[in-house]
């Protein structure tokens, strides 16, 4: 009796190490499909953002509000697939920013947000005005010590 008990016993601790390990299988591959998904929507919403065009500015202002929100509660929700939505996007602008030239009519907002994404869009060929830029120098002038001592 105690060797059959000891052999059942054997039996199910084995099942149960091959269903677990089946388990983290499967949980690897909904890994890999969550982070191309994430990637694959950020392609997606960059490629709307580039083509977006409001009729108004406060339409437009919550258009880009709305965005923001989504990457924050997506960072705070869930930091892999963050990751991964950041990566498709910074992906995807750099390809734009490519092909991209003064011929695309984006707006204030869009560059304001795609340095964000890329850090070539923030730059004189994709502001309106450019900057002036200033020179600050400083010149120091050596001067003689004087010391008096009373020893």
């Amino acid at each position: 009796m105690k060797i059959f008990k000891t052999s059942v016993f054997i039996i199910v601790l084995s099942f149960s190490f091959v269903i677990q390990a089946q388990d983290s299988e499967s949980s690897n591959e909904t890994k890999i499909d969550k982070k191309s998904y994430y990637q694959k929507r950020a392609l997606e919403d960059a490629k709307y953002e580039q083509q977006f065009s409001a009729e108004t500015k406060a339409e437009e202002e919550t258009f880009w509000k709305d965005q923001k929100n989504y990457e924050s509660n997506l960072k705070r929700k869930d930091r892999k697939a963050y990751k991964a939505y950041m990566k498709g996007k910074k992906d995807a602008y750099a390809e734009h920013y490519e092909h991209c030239s003064h011929n695309c009519h984006h707006s204030d907002y869009y560059y304001h947000h795609a340095t964000f994404y890329y850090y070539r869009y923030d730059g004189y060929y994709y502001e309106r005005y450019p900057r002036r830029s200033t020179i600050n120098t400083r010149v120091n002038v050596s001067t003689p010590n004087v010391r008096l001592g009373l020893f």
